[in-house]
This record gives structure tokens, C-alpha cells and sequence, in this order.
């Protein structure tokens, strides 16, 4: 079944105008920077007065609500307005799909025709049963929503543009008016007087953007959830350690007493962090969109190369105070282990926090921002396209220098400062100065993006602090659940063997988890490509040259030293990424050992990883408790099971 006719059968609709479009080809290209909808503050910037439907369906977001606010500011653009329709969920009860329409789709029900007694006139007939609408879809291989199908036929007429301001929809209060209107009441000033003053500064009733009614509504907000909102998500983190006694929180107010920031990490996201913490990537990409908090979620791979969260915390501003406070209370949370290796979207305010915390730590820019500030820098697809080649190419130093000087040198770029910024801190960027550096694979917080647009769904702006943490706890429990999963499927069974060398690859299968395994055996295949040029024994170590075959051209140089039983290469695979690179398995192969010595073994990768659990000695005595706990839960509820169908 093509695309189309899975997308009309999946919906029920009968599609006669619009366009469709594949969210498969966004999903693989990285350049589409300039579609790319991540905040509040890039639809601000959108202009549509010559956006055709083709342009309209290359735009991708990272949550739900971006998507919608997008069509909102496109509808108040052309004279309508919009609302959410059908809602599509998976079997989990995740929503997946979600429909979009004009705000006078629709018909207005029967019943409120043939009222009788009517105390009051009927509102006007505003439904005309317009199919003007917008469909996005969550596409899991890039973590974001795609436009899925849009058709702009209205059947009504639309309103002049001076006009939209005035529909319920497009009647927003923003987050500086609230400020400007609670400072407003703390002096004083009564709430009938406060429209006038807000009308005043803009010249006009009708450049406010709301209406008085809107503005009593927003205070009461205001005064009805805050402050009781703050102490009863203290109160729930009080009872969630009840259950946990690891679980650590820490709240800090500001000098009038309102909750500022809030940090929680539970036992098993500390005892995660013990296993693998050694990289970790954090940014501040959503927000809590009911009071404007940005969410920090501290997010690393487990030995399934899973995403699994650390910590989390909500905060009032990306300063570098705040995420030096942040960072302090990560360290307390896990007993004070630093990370090997950092990597962030590269926010000034994150940079300063780091190297004040973490002086010694690797820190990487994210390869996705940096792709994005090249678009919006430059301006200039083919530079970014270039651009991304030098940053993800595996090249010794001078050859960098030299593709980097004939990059700026085709685009004329010598003089332009944030170019010549970027090569100041290609330490922190490019791989040819980053490898031997380990970071699990990371190149992006793409992961912790992907995470965002997940928790999103969860934690719409109708929740309060409360049912966040809630919420947000449900998805960690989820993304722990689907561990378990993978950690049955490592012990369920035996690969199928696929390579000639059989017996390395059988230790291999038996040694890492199911993922790393799948990831590791193309190396397998690989090194049945490699020839040994040449072999130098030395005093301290043994030296073998290999290169690819009938490609002498590509060498490589891999030291064995067999009193410690080590091997490096200089391709610093291994030191990049945890798992023997094809060159130093062909070494292996030639010296016929059918094993991956322990000196190339990085226990984080491995199916015993979690045994250490078991051992009181690698752990401390709190830990230990937790899994001991979980324990006797699952056995107390066995317990109760059976007592319950005894009578007496």
C-alpha cells in the first residue's frame, strides 16, 4: 500500500485538495536547518506571506505544541484561526498523529437549533463546515513531527488580517505582559486599572492582543496555582522518597520565596549513572510551557546504547549561575563522579557552567546546532554542506588545516567572525581533533532531543508542576521497561553466526549485549578485507602495518604489547568508541587469538555490566538496598496474590 493510501486509510477522510507530503526524505537531510521549528521564538521570526503548501510542508518540529503554535501563526497570517481535532494513539496510548483544522470546521449540533425557552439570543453561526487543515506525524528515526498533509480551501471568507488578533485562539498573553501584571498588583494598582495602563503603552486597544476578559482570566491563573502549585510538587517529591529513600531533590526559591529552580534524580537514574556516567549530554530545548520553565534533562546510553536519564530539573533561567548550581547538584546526587565526557547544544552560559564545574572534562559541541548556526550564519546551503564534511571527516591534522583554508578560501569567507570563530574552537567540533576522545557514539544531543519531544507529549501546558513530574516519572519507567526488554533478548538465544571467523565472532556474541554485538560484527567482515604489509618486533612491543586490500594507500599501525597483553592503533577507534576497531581484529586473526582480551574490553558495553550489582563491594550499601527493595516488592505482591484467595 503506497503512502497516500495508508496515510486516507489510517485517517477515514476522503482527501480531494491538499498536498501530501513524505516525511522520509526530512528525516535524512540535516540541512533542512532553515525548516527546523525548536522554540517559541523561531515561529516568531516566520513570515507566510509567500509560503506556498510545498514550502508549508518542508517545516519539522520538536514537539506537538510547536506544531500547533505554527499553524496558529499561520492562520492569524492569513484571517482565520485554528484549533486541534482527531488525536491518533499507539497501543501504549502515545499519540503519534495528530489533525489540525480551521476553526470553523465543523457544524454546529442540532440540538442547540430546536432550543425552546431560550433565556438568551444564540451565539452566531460561526461553523460552515470548512476542511481547511494540517496533519503532522512523529517520525521516530528523527525524534521530531512532520508535516504530513496540508490544504489551505476554505469555503468561507477570511478575515482581514487587522482582524485575527481578535479570535479566541490568536488572543495570547505574553509571559512579560503576566510579569508586568503581577508586579503591577504587587504595587497596588487594581485589576480594572491594569488594561488601561497595558492599552496605553502600545497606542491602542487593538495592538494589546487580548481582551480585558482574557486578562482577568490570566491573573486568577496567576494567583490561584503558583505558590500552592510549588509546595505541592515538594510535597508529592516527599512522598515519591517515601517509596525511593534514594531519590534526591533539591529545591531552591528566590528572595521572595518562589520556587526558582528544582532538581530530582531517583535511585536507579543514580545507580545508571555509576554505570554510565562516564558521558553524559544535557541542553535546555523545552519548556515547561505553563510557567516557562526550561527542562534540563541529564541523559546518557546504556549498555544497549539506549537513551536513559540521569537527572532532570526545572528551571526559571539558562544563566551560568543557575547551571552551575545544576551541576553542583548533579555531583551531590551521585556521590560526586565526574564525567569523562560532556556534550551540549554549546549555549555560552552551559560552556561557563562546565569548564567551572568540570575543568577537566572533554566537552563537545553538538554537530546539530553547530549544522543550524551554519545555516543561519552563513546563509549558504553549500557552505554548510561542505562545512559538514570537514566537521564529521576522519582526517589527520594537516589535512583539516588545508581542506579548511581552501573551504573559507572558495566561499570568501577569510574575514567573517563566526567562521573564523568556529575553526578557534574546532577542538570542540571536529573529529579529526576530538578522536581518541570517548564519547559512546555521540556526535549530537539528538538523543536528548529526541527524549524532549517525547516527554512532550507527556507534559502538554495543561498539566501543572505536579502532574509534570508525574507524567515525566511515567516515561522514565517506560524507557526502563523497554531495557528490560533487551536485556531478555541478550540472554534469548544465539545469533546466527555470519562471518569466517566464527570463533571470535561466537566470543563476541557471548561477550556484548545484543545492539553492540550487531554494531561490532561489520568489523568482523571488515577485517577479512585488511593485509598485514609488515611486522616489526621490537624490544617493549610488536609493530604490524596493515592496509586495505589492493589500497596500500590506507594504513594503519597497530602496537601489541605482549607483557601487558595491549593493543592500540592509530586510528583511535577504540579510544573513540569502546570496541576494537577492524584493524586490531585483523591483528587478532593473525595471531590466531579467538577472543577480545581484556584490555580491549570496555565492561560498559557488556551483558555482565549490571553483575556488579550483585556485589555489595562495588557498590554502596544504599544501593545495594534499592535492588534488595525492588525485590521484595515484586515477591510482597506475589505474596498478597495468594493470600487474597485464601478465606480466612
Amino acid at each position: 500500500m503506497d503512502e497516500q493510501n495508508e496515510f486516507e486509510q489510517d485517517f477515514g477522510d476522503e482527501f480531494t485538495e491538499g498536498a501530501y507530503f513524505s516525511e522520509s526524505g526530512q528525516s535524512e537531510d540535516i540541512l533542512e536547518a532553515a525548516f527546523t521549528v525548536d522554540s517559541v521564538q523561531d515561529i516568531t521570526t516566520l513570515n507566510f506571506t509567500e509560503n506556498c503548501a510545498e514550502k508549508i510542508g518542508k517545516y519539522h518540529f520538536s514537539t506537538l505544541q510547536l506544531a500547533f503554535d505554527f499553524y496558529l501563526k499561520y492562520s492569524k497570517s492569513k484571517g482565520f484561526s485554528a484549533r486541534k481535532s482527531k488525536t491518533f494513539k499507539n497501543s501504549i496510548g502515545e499519540i503519534y498523529k495528530q489533525k489540525f483544522v480551521c476553526h470553523r470546521q465543523g457544524f454546529r449540533e442540532e440540538k442547540y437549533y430546536t432550543m425552546e425557552k431560550r433565556k438568551n439570543e444564540p451565539r452566531l453561526e460561526t461553523r460552515t463546515g470548512c476542511e481547511a487543515r494540517m496533519y503532522v506525524k512523529f517520525v521516530p528515526e528523527t525524534g521530531r513531527w512532520h508535516l504530513f498533509y496540508f490544504s489551505n480551501e476554505h469555503n468561507h471568507d477570511l478575515l482581514d488580517t487587522q482582524f485575527s488578533a481578535m479570535l479566541p485562539a490568536h488572543r495570547k498573553i505574553s509571559e512579560t505582559d503576566i510579569m508586568q501584571m503581577m508586579n503591577m498588583l504587587k504595587s497596588g494598582i487594581s485589576t480594572s486599572q491594569i488594561f488601561g495602563l497595558l492599552v496605553s503603552q502600545v497606542d491602542g486597544y487593538e495592538f494589546v492582543g487580548y481582551g480585558p476578559r482574557d486578562m482577568y482570566n490570566e491573573i486568577a491563573r496567576q494567583r490561584r496555582q503558583i505558590p500552592g502549585d510549588a509546595a505541592r510538587v515538594l510535597k508529592k517529591l516527599e512522598d515519591m522518597r517515601l517509596k525511593d529513600p534514594q531519590l534526591y531533590f533539591k529545591a531552591c526559591h528566590d528572595s521572595k520565596g518562589l520556587l526558582h529552580n528544582l532538581f530530582w534524580s531517583n535511585g536507579i537514574s543514580q545507580l545508571d549513572y555509576l554505570l554510565f556516567g562516564d558521558v553524559i549530554a544535557f541542553d535546555a530545548t523545552y519548556k515547561k510551557k505553563k510557567y516557562s520553565y526550561p527542562l534540563v534533562i541529564f541523559s546518557g546510553v546504556n549498555h544497549h546504547n539506549q537513551t536513559i536519564i540521569f537527572a532532570a530539573m526545572l528551571i526559571v533561567d539558562e544563566t551560568t549561575d543557575t547551571y552551575i548550581w545544576l551541576l553542583h547538584q548533579l555531583m551531590f546526587a551521585i556521590k560526586g563522579k565526574t564525567p569523562t565526557s560532556i556534550i551540549t547544544d554549546g549555549a555560552m552560559a552551559i560552556r561557563n557552567a562546565v569548564r567551572d564545574v568540570f575543568p577537566e572534562v572533554r566537552h563537545r559541541l553538538c554537530a546539530w546546532h553547530l549544522l543550524r548556526n551554519a545555516t543561519s550564519n552563513v546563509e549558504n546551503p553549500s557552505f554548510t554542506s561542505k562545512f559538514r564534511k570537514i566537521m564529521l571527516g576522519d582526517y589527520e591534522i594537516p589535512v583539516f588545516k588545508r581542506k579548511w583554508v581552501q573551504l573559507i578560501k572558495e566561499f570568501g569567507f577569510e574575514d567573517k567572525p563566526w567562521v573564523n570563530n568556529m575553526y578557534e574552537e574546532k577542538h570542540m567540533w571536529a573529529t579529526t581533533y576530538i578522536r581518541g576522545k570517548f564519547f559512546a557514539g555521540f556526535r549530537t544531543t539528538s538523543r536528548c532531543e529526541g527524549l524532549h519531544s517525547i516527554v512532550a507529549r507527556y507534559v502538554g501546558s495543561r498539566y501543572d508542576l505536579t502532574s509534570f513530574i508525574e507524567h515525566f516519572q511515567k516515561r522514565v519507567a517506560h524507557l526502563r521497561f523497554k531495557e528490560f526488554k533487551v536485556d531478555y533478548e541478550s540472554t534469548r538465544g544465539v545469533p546466527i553466526m555470519q562471518t569466517c571467523i566464527e570463533l571470535l565472532e561466537r566470543f563476541v556474541a557471548e561477550l556484548y549485549t545484543r545492539e553492540i554485538f550487531l554494531l561490532f560484527r561489520p568489523f568482523l567482515s571488515r577485517a577479512g578485507s585488511m593485509r598485514v604489509l609488515n611486522i616489526e618486533n621490537n624490544d617493549d612491543c610488536i609493530k604490524y602495518i596493515v592496509c586495505k586490500h589492493r589500497r596500500p594507500d590506507f594504513m594503519w599501525t597497530i602496537e601489541f604489547r605482549q607483557d601487558e597483553m595491549i593493543f592500540m592503533c592509530t586510528c583511535l577507534r577504540m579510544e573513540s568508541f569502546g570496541i576494537p576497531c577492524e584493524h586490531i581484529v585483523k591483528v587478532l586473526v593473525e595471531r590466531d587469538i579467538c577472543e577480545i582480551l581484556p584490555s580491549l574490553v570496555l565492561d560498559r558495553w557488556t551483558k555482565k555490566v549490571k553483575s556488579a550489582l550483585n556485589d555489595p563491594s562495588g557498590f554502596t550499601r544504599d544501593f545495594v538496598v534499592i535492588s534488595r527493595q525492588s525485590a521484595l516488592m515484586k515477591f510482597s505482591k506475589q505474596l498478597a496474590a495468594v493470600a487474597a484467595k485464601v478465606p480466612e
